[in-house]
């Protein structure tokens, strides 16, 4: 398996890079997997320029393949004016709008304060859900004062810990990093196909047209309920 690191610090040396290194040492710890690291400073002239010719320059498009061919991604941003930093969603911004699409995404970021934590929840989670990524329950904020703190260690083994199991699990399933789901989603995305519904649903669907379902109007269903006195 893969597993991609993008890193989106600054300054050498990098308390987010640091923080990344230690999320894919913990992941490597419960998978077999081959980690790559992709720092967005080193490609900051290439994004920009990508936005105005659209063309990525070669180190930019080895990084969005090696991104597009992860079996899994730990991503890492510092916090800038309450979210992510430019760097990282400008980077994100010029990836393929279907390269994420089934990727098992670990969230994590970097902070001067505690107060920034909630950018995991309202900006990070948020654009990986966008892009169709499947991301791990836990996201990882590291303050400047949770360095050599026992919770953040323990946060990051639990994070580590569900985007392992994650990737081994579509692994197994032999579920392509370009077009991966989760079991559930590809069981469902399987019944739609062939017509099928949960058992017990019912309401405005019946059999009785194609694919299975009977549409009836709104006016209709309007008299019905006034019929019934509902």
């Amino acid at each position: 398996m893969k597993l991609v690191v993008v890193s989106a610090g600054l300054s050498v040396p990098s308390s987010t890079r640091l923080l990344g290194d230690r999320l894919a040492a913990a992941v490597a710890r419960r998978a077999e997997a081959d980690v790559e690291v992709i720092e967005l400073r080193d490609l900051a002239v290439e994004i920009a320029h990508a936005f105005t010719n659209a063309f990525a320059g070669k180190a930019l498009a080895a990084a969005q393949d090696a991104v597009a061919a992860a079996d899994g991604l730990i991503v890492v941003t510092p916090v800038f004016s309450a979210s992510y930093s430019g760097l990282f969603k400008s980077f994100f911004d010029v990836l393929d709008k279907d390269a994420l699409t089934g990727t098992p995404v670990l969230i994590a970021a970097t902070g001067g304060t505690a107060r920034h934590s909630l950018v995991l929840e309202h900006a990070l989670r948020p654009l990986f859900a966008y892009l169709r990524a499947v991301v791990v329950p836990t996201g990882v904020y590291a303050a400047s004062e949770d360095w050599g703190e026992e919770g953040l260690a323990g946060r990051i083994e639990r994070a580590a810990g569900e985007l392992a199991a994650l990737m081994a699990g579509l692994s197994a399933a032999g579920v392509g990093a370009s077009g991966g789901l989760a079991a559930g989603a590809a069981v469902a995305l399987e019944a739609g196909a062939s017509g099928g519904l949960p058992a017990g649903a019912s309401g405005a669907f019946g059999a009785g047209a194609p694919g299975g379902f009977d549409v009836v109007p709104f006016e209709e269903q309007l008299a019905r309920l006034a019929a019934s006195g509902g």
